[in-house]
């Protein structure tokens, strides 16, 4: 390694910040200007959302499609873990639901949900991602589903 190579622990932080902010400035944000700086143009999702294309333009529009559903749509982030340039990140998003989502019409329900997922970067940009959300627990808030009792 040369003198001028980032160490592990260097690329793992610098990965972390990119993923930190495409959660708040891009997700809670919606900075999709920013969006499109973050995502790598090869970019691949390895769990996209059903209807979702796996690739930068899905995710994109699956943003879109949450914000505006939720416009005040933002994450609180309980913890993020790195390996090199594979970040995992643990938060709660959460919202107001102020326009269509899935079919169901606004009911101005306030919701929150549980994510884990882990996103590659690579350069700076988000590469890949693995994901996976209680959207069962959303479904229910919004009245889609029954309550488990």
């Amino acid at each position: 390694m040369s003198d001028n190579e980032p160490t592990a622990d260097e690329l793992s932080e610098a990965a972390k910040a990119v993923v930190r902010r495409n959660t708040e400035e891009v997700q809670g944000g919606g900075d999709f200007a920013l969006f499109d700086e973050l995502f790598a143009d090869d970019f691949l999702d390895h769990t996209p959302q059903p209807g979702r294309t796996p690739d930068k333009a899905g995710a994109r529009e699956l943003y879109q499609v949450l914000r505006e559903a939720f416009p005040d749509f933002h994450a609180d982030i309980h913890w993020q873990a790195a390996d090199s340039d594979l970040v995992t990140t643990y938060k709660t998003y959460h919202g107001t639901h102020k326009g269509e989502f899935l079919g169901i019409a606004p009911t101005g329900k306030r919701i929150s949900f549980e994510t884990v997922d882990a996103m590659r970067v690579r350069d700076g940009k988000i590469t890949e991602h693995w994901g996976v959300a209680n959207l069962f627990s959303l479904m229910q808030q919004l009245g889609a589903l029954p309550d488990a009792t």
